[in-house]
């Protein structure tokens, strides 16, 4: 079997409804790069069986961003990338994955969990932009 380009993965504690989750998590890769136009969505009875969740959960998921225009489902065959949400900035991800991973391993050398390290990261991010509006 291919490899899927994208694998999805749900977390009870993010606050999200499944279905969001999905979405969100294909807006993440089409920004980052690292899914592209023509690239193929799991089908839906793919994501069911790897994440036991509802097929009608993942095909909502799937029409809202047909809706936006980043997919396009194409009957019997399955459902495809249409759109990018990459822009100029992605030639900045790679050096600013290196540090962020680097922080990353500072901050679990200094003991946090992720959860730690998600709320400090967010409470840092929440700040930062209320500033920048300032």
């Amino acid at each position: 079997m291919e490899k899927l380009v994208i694998e999805f993965h749900l977390d009870a504690k993010s606050g999200l409804s499944p279905y969001q989750q999905l979405v969100q998590q294909v807006r993440h890769a089409l920004r980052l790069g690292l899914l592209r136009e023509g690239d193929q969505l799991p089908t839906v009875k793919e994501v069911v069986a790897h994440l036991a969740i509802n097929a009608n959960t993942v095909l909502k998921a799937y029409r809202e961003l047909e809706h936006e225009g980043l997919v396009a489902a194409r009957p019997g065959v399955g459902t495809f990338v249409t759109a990018t949400l990459t822009d100029t900035s992605l030639a900045a991800h790679g050096p600013l994955r290196l540090e962020l991973r680097r922080w990353l391993t500072k901050a679990r050398r200094a003991g946090l969990d992720d959860e730690s390290i998600e709320a400090l990261f967010m409470a840092t991010f929440r700040t930062t932009a209320q500033e920048d509006i300032a």
